[in-house]
């Protein structure tokens, strides 16, 4: 089965999707061929919203507590629980996961990057992914009651290192 990607950088893509067989039938990929390496993902996300709602994050004085360090607890279980969520991901060792928050006054926003560590045979950017993602339904679901209209966006991997396709950078 090939992929067909309208998108520019779709010739950096690999041309077969991994997780079907050759009828095409989904599959977990086996892995244990692989090489254990150490392996990195980096991905970010933001969440947009009212000022009012910017500022009491801020000022930690949200109804539910310290929404950001809860968000951030939240990111790191949803990191490490990403193989009971995406179907055919492997349950992993993760040796590390980094969550961050920067506060984004000029765009009422805040930014949310994760970095996802382990020494194995396949790579965490689903993970990472998860991380970010979890980090920021955890701000919409510690907000909801003040801005239902916050605005979850650009989620996506930024980085990942290790393994036998090496090095990647997210063209920004």
């Amino acid at each position: 089965m090939t992929v067909s990607d309208p998108r520019p950088d779709a010739g950096q893509l690999p041309h077969e999707l991994t997780h079907f067989d050759a009828a095409g039938q989904a599959h977990m990929v086996d892995v244990g061929a692989k090489n254990e390496t150490h392996r990195v993902a980096v991905a970010a996300g933001t969440i947009r919203m009212q000022p009012e709602t910017l500022q009491l994050i801020q000022s930690g004085t949200a109804k539910k507590g310290d929404v950001l360090g809860i968000a951030r607890i939240a990111a790191i279980m949803g990191a490490k629980r990403t193989s009971d969520l995406i179907p055919l991901c492997h349950p992993l060792a993760i040796t590390r996961v980094a969550v961050d928050f920067e506060i984004d006054a000029a765009n009422n926003s805040v930014h949310c990057r994760a970095q996802v560590e382990l020494h194995g045979k396949t790579g965490v950017e689903m993970e990472a992914l998860t991380a970010v993602q979890v980090g920021l339904l955890t701000i919409y679901d510690m907000c909801k009651a003040v801005d239902r209209g916050m605005v979850m966006t650009n989620v996506r991997v930024l980085e990942k290192h290790g393994g036998k396709s090496g090095d990647w950078t997210a063209e920004l």
